[in-house]
């Protein structure tokens, strides 16, 4: 069985999360990893280990010791929920999969700042996770003044085996089509 690791990439609101279950509920043998879940783990249970200034090292180790259980324990797809906007930490990610032989597929969420800033506005989602942030409207300020930088630009193409763009929610299912037609050749 060809393994697949579906990464995506894009700015808080934009609709990674809900994309990633409703492709885990189609795509047999799946499991969503969401960054976000540990996050709220670490600061309901171990608030005072994290970093307090910098990345979330600790966020990064708890996920990396869950995928490298998947990947060496489990015969399963993966599907890597978070921002993944850092173009070093998104190489670095695709040429672990490439070595465990893992077909890649980025997802990329291209939503417009109108619609982010909407829906930031009527979220209603758990401020639980954050660290150095009081809002998501924090999140995706500091997330569109770091598109300007290079190293968090838009990923490309040549990143990955596949790579889709969805620019609006209608894209959404014929991108999990076709990611369910890789995963069945």
């Amino acid at each position: 069985m060809n393994r697949l690791v579906v990464i995506t990439v894009g700015k808080t609101h934009s609709g990674k999360t809900t994309f990633a279950r409703s492709l885990e509920a189609q795509l047999h043998h799946s499991v969503v990893f969401d960054q976000d879940n540990h996050a709220a783990f670490i600061n309901a249970h171990y608030k005072s280990l994290r970093p307090k200034e910098g990345p979330n090292t600790l966020k990064y180790a708890v996920t990396q010791t869950i995928v490298d259980y998947a990947v060496n324990q489990a015969e399963c797809n993966l599907i890597l929920c978070n921002s993944n906007l850092a173009r070093k930490s998104r190489t670095d990610l695709l040429d672990y999969f490439r070595g465990k032989g893992f077909i890649s597929i980025l997802v990329y969420f291209d939503i417009p700042d109108d619609v982010l800033q909407a829906r930031v506005a009527a979220s209603q989602r758990s401020k639980e996770i954050f660290r150095n942030a009081s809002t998501f409207a924090e999140v995706l300020a500091r997330q569109q003044l770091s598109a300007n930088n290079s190293e968090m630009a838009a990923p490309k193409a040549n990143e990955a085996d596949h790579f889709f763009v969805i620019s609006r929610s209608e894209d959404v299912p014929a991108v999990i089509g076709m990611i369910i037609g890789i995963a069945e050749r």
